[in-house]
């Protein structure tokens, strides 16, 4: 593996750390299993997107790709609350509605910039021209690309992991987590489960589209497809990560999520490059296969290597 292709898998994991921040939020603080991921991903990204191709300023885009994904999970937590929509079906209906509107976003940038005279949907937008966080830091050539996009992402996981990190803390942190333990016992206790559901779901989502808006921003375009397998990814990082590194502190649990995602990639990396799985076929058509199997990996081989220890013990 070179150098840059071990920083290019760098910096996609630290981006996804943030999406991993987000559904840890909502499938371990909020037991609340969010498919919206899929959804609120791509819409960061698409809104970002449509910012940088008009011209609005890298980080109001960001911003707003941000807010946008906020808003996603506020509609999903809204459905769950307030209509007493099913979690998963909630989530799943968000998700399936905002493909729809990321087709929107994504081809509005073309009409307003008069590019052509019919408003439609469009499955891309290509920002190869367009300013982004990093243009002011990245020489005219390029050479220092590689180096200053995953510090800058590495900046902006480290600040996210402090952030919530104090908010799970505070009186707000704690009733989100009470909410997600036991429901009925925090209602009782004069928390308002209904709103501080949808404000955990506003924040898992805002982080979520957070990783989305910085991802088109290193790729140089927003796609439709990048959400495919968003919540796979988050899950599996968070399972790589318990595993790796089991914690009862709420500063190193959210800390092992991220080292969790950064692992992720590099095994998935490392997988992709390696010669003998090469040679029998497996390419990048099998990322998701080679997803699952490492998410099945990952909740087994833990639970295995106990119960081997535990018969040893015995034995000896």
């Amino acid at each position: 593996m070179s150098f840059e292709f071990f920083l290019g898998s760098l910096e996609i994991g630290l981006i996804y750390a943030l999406v991993s921040l987000g559904v840890f939020i909502s499938f371990r603080l909020l037991d609340f299993p969010d498919l919206t991921a899929d959804g609120s991903f791509p819409l960061g990204g698409a809104i970002c997107g449509l910012c940088l191709y008009t011209g609005v300023d890298p980080w109001i885009a960001t911003l707003l790709g941000t807010l946008g994904g906020c808003i996603a999970g506020m509609i999903t937590g809204w459905l769950y609350v307030k209509l007493n929509i099913l979690q998963l079906l909630s989530s799943i209906i968000v998700m399936i509605g905002l493909y729809s509107i990321n087709l929107r976003i994504l081809g509005l940038g073309p009409y307003i910039m008069d590019e052509t005279s019919r408003m439609a949907g469009s499955p891309n937008l290509s920002l190869l021209d367009a300013k982004t966080i990093f243009s002011p830091f990245i020489n005219a050539d390029y050479t220092n690309q590689y180096i200053v996009q995953p510090l800058m992402i590495l900046g902006f996981v480290l600040v996210l992991w402090w952030l919530v990190n104090s908010f799970l803390n505070t009186q707000k942190g704690l009733a989100l987590r009470a909410t997600g333990t036991n429901a009925r016992m925090a209602k009782a206790q004069g928390i308002p489960t209904g709103g501080i559901t949808i404000l955990g779901m506003a924040i898992s989502n805002g982080l979520i589209a957070l990783g989305g808006s910085l991802f088109v921003q290193t790729q140089g375009g927003a796609d439709i497809t990048i959400g495919v397998g968003t919540i796979v990814i988050g899950l599996a990082s968070i399972i790589i990560g318990e595993s790796v590194f089991p914690a009862k502190r709420m500063w190193v649990i959210l800390l092992s999520v991220i080292i969790g995602s950064i692992l992720y990639r590099l095994f998935i990396a490392i997988a992709l490059g390696n010669e003998l799985l090469q040679s029998i076929g497996i390419g990048t058509e099998d990322l998701n296969l080679i997803t699952a199997i490492l998410v099945v990996l990952a909740l087994v081989l833990p639970k295995q290597l106990k119960k081997w220890l535990r018969k040893r013990g015995k034995s000896a």
